[in-house]
């Protein structure tokens, strides 16, 4: 091997480590796009940027991979694109609305890649109650049971309740709560 030779290894070495202008303008490109259809965390663009470049240019190396994703969401937050705080916030009360626990909400939160601080910033304001009083309208449970309740109807109401993370005192609190009460509640606005 000759010294030429060498420095031409490195050369190749340390261009396949930066990604090419085309990757670049690709990242800006797709990151539009994926933030123009939904929001998203940040993880979730450095995932979905990561597996599509994967697909995308067949010869990319780990390291242009990694810094075509950061790129991506280093642009993202340059145009606003990305807040995860924000995104805690809306999908916490988006979940409330929905019928979903505060610990159901923290772990979709978790999965989506959001930081625990900000997450419980999030569902701090969160109504537990409220939610398990919409989650008993939209399985017809408690005040909106349209059937005679029995024993094992009773069972499997207090058990979904916890099954989907309220506390027993909230579901026995829902389960002995007239209608009218209920519909006050949901009627209140109070999803926060």
């Amino acid at each position: 091997m000759f010294p030429d030779d060498d420095q031409n290894i490195a050369a190749d070495v340390a261009s396949t480590d930066i990604p090419t202008k085309r990757m670049l303008s690709w990242a800006k490109n797709s990151t539009i796009y994926r933030l123009g259809r939904r929001m998203m965390t940040e993880r979730e663009l450095f995932d979905a940027i990561t597996r599509k470049a994967r697909t995308k240019f067949e010869d990319i190396s780990g390291e242009q991979l990694k810094a075509v994703a950061e790129s991506a969401v280093a642009f993202a937050y340059e145009i606003g694109g990305l807040n995860d705080v924000t995104y805690a916030e809306v999908r916490t009360r988006s979940g409330v609305r929905s019928g979903k626990s505060k610990k159901a909400i923290a772990q979709k939160l978790s999965v989506k890649g959001i930081a625990r601080e900000t997450a419980q910033a999030a569902l701090e304001e969160s109504n537990d109650f409220v939610a398990a009083v919409v989650f008993a309208r939209k399985r017809g449970f408690g005040p909106f049971r349209r059937v005679e309740l029995d024993e094992k109807r009773k069972i499997r109401e207090l058990s979904a309740f916890a099954r989907n993370g309220f506390a027993f005192e909230i579901g026995n609190r829902i389960f002995n709560m007239d209608r009218e009460e209920a519909e006050e509640i949901l009627l209140s606005g109070s999803v926060f």
